[in-house]
């Protein structure tokens, strides 16, 4: 088995795919195989990611399998602090589930994140906000 990653982003977000091949392609001819990919799919992929619309392709095309979240059958949290250490639960409850479970709306409520949006307006010329 022959693993290969595909990285997209910058430093501060970036998505990791990786695709899994028997057979061993050389590091030139793999970067050519997915530039050939990338040219035919940038314009007109319907996945989260780039890398996630290549990974398909190779998959379907040209032998490898892609490593998806999806493909996973355990994934565990680790950290150094002992009540950070967990089996993750992989199937997520979407928003628009049908099965209206209010006990698990009452615990997504208590969570311990919350999300903020806010306009900066670096140049200093707004006295007002502007509405989202």
């Amino acid at each position: 088995m022959f693993f290969y990653e595909l990285h997209e982003g910058d430093d501060n977000v970036y998505s990791d795919v990786l695709v899994v091949s028997e057979s061993e392609w050389e590091p030139d001819e793999f970067f050519e195989l997915v530039q050939r990919i990338r040219r035919d799919v940038k314009d007109i992929y319907h996945q989260d990611t780039l890398s996630e619309a290549i990974a398909q392709v190779l998959e379907r095309d040209h032998g490898f399998v892609f490593v998806s979240d999806e493909s996973l059958a355990a994934a565990v949290n680790i950290s150094v602090v002992e009540e950070e250490n967990f089996l993750v639960d992989l199937e997520v409850d979407l928003p628009d589930d049908d099965d209206d479970d209010d006990d698990e709306d009452e615990q997504r409520s208590t969570q311990d994140y919350r999300s903020i949006l806010a306009d900066l307006d670096l140049d200093g010329d707004s006295d007002t906000p502007r509405p989202h």
